[in-house]
């Protein structure tokens, strides 16, 4: 069976900036991406349909026998054995959701919409977990990390915790890869687990309260101080104070400055001081702005930091207020408290050169050893023509 994962349109634009660059599937939430889990899940990778102006860089491969997946989707033991089961043209939906469906090739072609005329649909009773807002991301993480530790731990032995550390609570519940570094920290692992993934590291006088996800080659910097539920991507690092954030990937915040319940994309660097509200002093509902309706929204939170797209760079003592959106290629500067939605290729608030972004992309990669090649540039390209609206 071939498996599919589909951006649910609606959902796909309450999460920009994130998704000017990728699919719903490949954000991180958790320890891994949801693609990821299900990959797992499903033993079996997966492809994507998504945006036309992403498909080079995620693209469909289609057989004779196709199952789709919602790819906002969070996957369980129990939707996958349904999804398995699904016979063609039968769907499985939620609610108001489509979760999955089945279809041939040919009927890939033709119109999402007049297909499911000719479905049977099979109501999915469990409990689904979705990821429908930006905000939906770090409420998710705690119980996602959780999951994940769970899975990819099972039946294996964590490397041996340094005497240096100092352990709270049950040492089960750290688990370090091959590779990882861990010396003169406290780690306390009674608020949930903590994942180290290989060759990450913590530096000596890290504070971690669990629950932690480091991936591959993530950084810790001297004296942090991390809450959960916190996720770093493969090669972020992170200093100062953080608290409920996630970092999906190759971005840096290695110095001093708060950031709480906030999501930082990829590529991206935080200068030193920098900091970010993430309760109103009038602890009032806080308003986010929306693609989707060209205004601000209500989140329904109390707590909502900063959604930062890829490629944003801030300077040093740079301060956020409470829900700021940050969008693609951004450099952010200046003296007090910055706009809460700070458009895309904007440079201190005017257009930003597109051919300089790229050329920062470029240098940023080499320091990962990645090459930032002409899929990706041309990627940046069209959503620098999609958000040009928004820097008139």
């Amino acid at each position: 069976m071939n498996y599919i994962l589909f951006d649910d349109a609606n959902t796909r634009s309450n999460l920009l900036p994130l998704t000017f660059t990728r699919p719903t599937a490949d954000l991180r939430v958790g320890i891994t991406t949801i693609r990821e889990k299900w990959d797992s899940l499903l033993g079996a990778e997966t492809s994507t349909l998504t945006e036309k102006y992403l498909e080079k860089k995620f693209p469909t491969i289609k057989k004779a026998n196709n199952i789709l997946i919602n790819g906002s989707v969070i996957p369980s033991t129990e939707l996958v054995s349904q999804i398995k089961k699904l016979k063609a043209n039968q769907a499985i939906s939620c609610e108001d959701t489509i979760v999955a469906y089945r279809m041939d090739a040919e009927g890939l072609e033709g119109s999402n919409d007049e297909a499911f005329e000719h479905m049977e649909e099979i109501e999915f009773t469990k409990d689904l977990i979705k990821v429908n807002y930006l905000w939906d991301l770090f409420l998710l993480n705690d119980e996602l990390i959780r999951k994940d530790f769970l899975r990819l731990t099972a039946g294996r032995k964590s490397q041996k915790i340094s005497k240096t550390n100092t352990i709270i609570g049950d040492e089960t519940q750290i688990f370090i890869e091959k590779g990882a570094k861990i010396e003169g920290a406290i780690l306390n692992a009674t608020t949930g687990p903590i994942y180290v993934g290989k060759n990450a590291e913590i530096m000596e006088g890290a504070r971690i309260r669990g629950p932690l996800a480091m991936n591959e080659n993530a950084q810790v910097k001297m004296g942090a101080i991390v809450y959960g539920a916190t996720t770093l991507g493969p090669y972020a690092k992170v200093g100062g104070e953080v608290q409920n954030v996630i970092f999906i990937g190759y971005s840096n915040k290695p110095h001093d400055g708060f950031l709480g319940n906030s999501v930082v994309g990829e590529w991206c660097n935080i200068g030193a001081g920098t900091n970010s509200s993430n309760l109103k002093n009038t602890y009032d509902e806080i308003k986010l702005w929306s693609y989707t309706w060209e205004t601000f929204e209500r989140t329904g939170q109390q707590f909502c930091g900063l959604f930062m797209g890829d490629h944003t760079k801030v300077a040093i003592q740079t301060t956020f207020n409470t829900g700021t959106i940050i969008g693609v290629g951004a450099t952010v500067f200046g003296a007090g408290f910055q706009r809460n939605f700070i458009p895309s290729f904007t440079w201190g608030g005017k257009q930003h050169d597109l051919n300089k972004v790229i050329e920062i992309a470029e240098r940023m990669y080499t320091r990962r050893n990645k090459e930032f090649g002409k899929i990706d540039a041309d990627i940046l390209k069209k959503v620098f023509q999609i958000t040009h609206a928004y820097r008139k």
